[in-house]
């Protein structure tokens, strides 16, 4: 169940599956990892995305019409496995899961060399019946954890999650934004009350400056809209651009840092 991230602030690229096309996710993937970036993951496109912003509703739209479903991103994992052992998370909404079948998931999703699992619209309070089944085959579960989350809830967000916690940095829906929130750091701090794993922050960090700001008080960033927003300005070439666009973020952390990659 462990997520290892490297240099701190370690990246967590998100990706829709099938955008452009499975064979383009893949490459991207691979791209990135080869840049530097610690953990994918791949988001399953979903029809009616409501945390997520308009860029990544617009993947998920384009996905779906290339008729990208579960067992698609599994075997695009499958893929990645081939060539790496970066850490790999499958994104998504319950609803693609639960017609799949938690159980035939867990089971081809390890299969397929998936580390964890991101159900983005699963409240840790109605986990009862996914908890178990993810676990019994070694899965990590990673949740979501908000600024307006209670420290009662982020208690018991702690005590489910393994791998890292995904601290939202903002309210809303994904999407780049000029300026981390101001919430995000006492977020991850309250967090830290709770729990010794790794803390994420995402929702909103799109630049090489919010990746070093963040990487002041967290473990990691996930970064998702600015990376689909490439994809989708060129869907040819998305393997080489977000290949360079991580270079770039990480060139920036070791210049902040003064570590090497």
């Amino acid at each position: 169940m462990a997520i290892r991230f490297g240099e701190k602030p370690g990246l967590v690229l998100y990706l829709t599956c099938g955008d452009p096309s499975p064979e383009t996710t893949r490459d991207t993937a691979l791209a990135a990892i080869g840049a530097g970036a610690d953990v994918i993951e791949l988001g399953v496109p979903f029809s009616d995305p409501v945390a997520d912003g308009p860029v990544i509703q617009r993947s998920s739209e384009r996905a779906l019409k290339n008729g990208t479903g579960v067992g698609d991103v599994l075997r695009i994992a499958k893929e990645i496995r081939k060539y790496s052992d970066a850490g790999l998370i499958v994104f998504s909404y319950l609803n693609p899961l639960l017609r799949y079948g938690l159980d035939v998931f867990s089971k081809d999703a390890v299969d397929a060399g998936v580390d964890g699992v991101l159900v983005t619209d699963l409240p840790v309070e109605e986990a009862g019946e996914y908890l178990p089944r993810m676990h019994a085959h070694g899965l990590a579960t990673v949740f979501l954890a908000a600024p307006t989350s209670t420290d009662e809830r982020l208690k018991k967000i702690s005590q489910v999650s393994n791998g890292f916690i995904y601290a939202i940095s903002r309210t809303g829906v994904t999407g780049a934004q000029k300026n981390v929130s101001v919430d995000a750091e006492g977020l991850v701090k309250r967090i830290r009350k709770f729990t010794k794993l790794p803390v994420a922050v995402g929702f909103g960090v799109s630049t090489p400056e919010q990746l070093t700001q963040v990487g002041r008080f967290a473990d990691a960033v996930v970064i998702g809209s600015a990376v689909m927003e490439l994809v989708e300005r060129n869907p040819a070439k998305a393997p080489d651009v977000v290949g360079q666009f991580v270079r770039k973020l990480l060139a920036t952390r070791r210049a902040t840092y003064g570590r090497e990659l």
